[in-house]
């Protein structure tokens, strides 16, 4: 890359995030015209790619799985911030929100993000090759996370309908951010190695660059915060114009979470992307399956804290056609990767698991 151009991406990267603030502290509450919508829409996309920017430089700083980490764990916080606000404002009709955005989180990551980055990888090699022990065991905690926090509460009998009893939220609560918290630990100390890229990457230009100095990396950590709650924030304010496209189209109402999802979501999915273009696709892996750990392992234990002010009941239990997609999720997610490397036909397997998603959102 040329010094130039080096330049001008670092400029546009500082530039846009700090822009979009302003914009959305302008727009925010507020009923904006069909124009500003737009300009919201382009420093929407804006401040994704920003926040991929920035947490590369973040990841290549402190190295891998730490960097995964960073940017998984910090959309996931300002994701759960902007659940429980809507939850504790919005009244009975926030009563799925919870579930209906964590299922989306579950599906997107497990199975388009990790879809994608199995079929880009294995297009450019005859195999996407990753570590099967770390891979599996995230595959197994997000497995874990998912059945006693969304599938349980269908088949209690404390409460009437998908719902926790105090006492069983506050152990699912828990269950869950103890079991993050040990992966965490697993990942980062006792067993490292078992989420770090398989083997050296030829040709990628992040394996002998000189890592960013102590101040560059700060200032993109403080960025990568700015561009993500410009990108959950900006998203919000789409919100009334997704809702009103959802209704137009005949779609229920727990589309619009879906497709909010996909917008919080989207720098992860950049970023997994690219690191499967470099042949990293076990980050692209870390990524995946540590977001949808990250979204449930924090997600309920705010919720549990914030049922103190919560009006509407909270529903968390999962329908009959939700229940199906998530245990074809987890049966073929542990014969993608229990081998340790797969080819196109996995990754198109669950891309269609994520098609058969999207499609039954909008047609229940």
């Amino acid at each position: 890359m040329a010094v130039g151009e080096r330049v001008r991406r670092v400029h546009w990267t500082l530039v846009v995030p700090l822009l979009a603030v302003p914009l959305l502290a302008a727009t925010w509450g507020a009923e904006p015209p069909a124009a500003v919508l737009v300009v919201v829409a382009l420093f929407l996309a804006g401040s994704v790619l920003s926040a991929v920017h920035h947490a590369e430089v973040v990841a290549h700083r402190v190295g891998e799985p730490f960097g995964s980490l960073v940017l998984a764990v910090a959309v996931t916080v300002i994701e759960v911030g902007l659940i429980v606000t809507l939850m504790v404002s919005g009244g009975s009709d926030t009563a799925t929100l919870a579930r209906d955005t964590v299922f989306a989180a579950v599906m997107i990551t497990c199975n388009g993000i990790l879809g994608l980055s199995v079929l880009v990888g294995a297009l450019r090699r005859r195999f996407a090759e990753f570590n099967a022990e770390g891979t599996a065991t995230a595959l197994a905690t997000v497995s874990t996370l998912a059945t006693l926090t969304l599938v349980l509460p269908t088949f209690t009998t404390s409460r009437p309908g998908p719902e926790f009893s105090p006492g069983q939220l506050a152990f699912a609560a828990v269950a869950s951010i103890a079991l993050y918290g040990l992966f965490v630990v697993v990942q980062t100390v006792r067993h490292r190695d078992y989420f770090v890229p398989v083997g050296a990457v030829a040709g990628d230009p992040d394996e002998h660059a000189i890592p960013p100095s102590d101040r560059e990396a700060l200032t993109s950590l403080a960025l990568l915060v700015v561009s993500l709650v410009a990108v959950v924030g900006l998203a919000k304010v789409e919100s009334p114009a997704i809702e009103d496209a959802v209704a137009a189209v005949g779609a229920p109402a727990s589309a619009v979470g879906v497709v909010i999802a996909l917008m919080v979501l989207a720098p992860e999915t950049l970023a997994a992307y690219r690191n499967a273009r470099r042949d990293r696709v076990q980050t692209s892996l870390n990524l995946a399956l540590g977001s949808a750990m990250a979204s449930i392992g924090l997600t309920i234990p705010a919720l549990a804290v914030a049922t103190i002010w919560l009006d509407a009941p909270l529903e968390l239990g999962l329908g009959a056609t939700q229940m199906v997609l998530l245990v074809i999720t987890v049966v073929v997610g542990a014969l993608t990767v229990l081998p340790g490397r797969a080819t196109v036909q996995e990754g198109g397997v669950h891309l269609v698991l994520f098609g058969a998603f999207l499609f039954l959102a909008v047609n229940p």
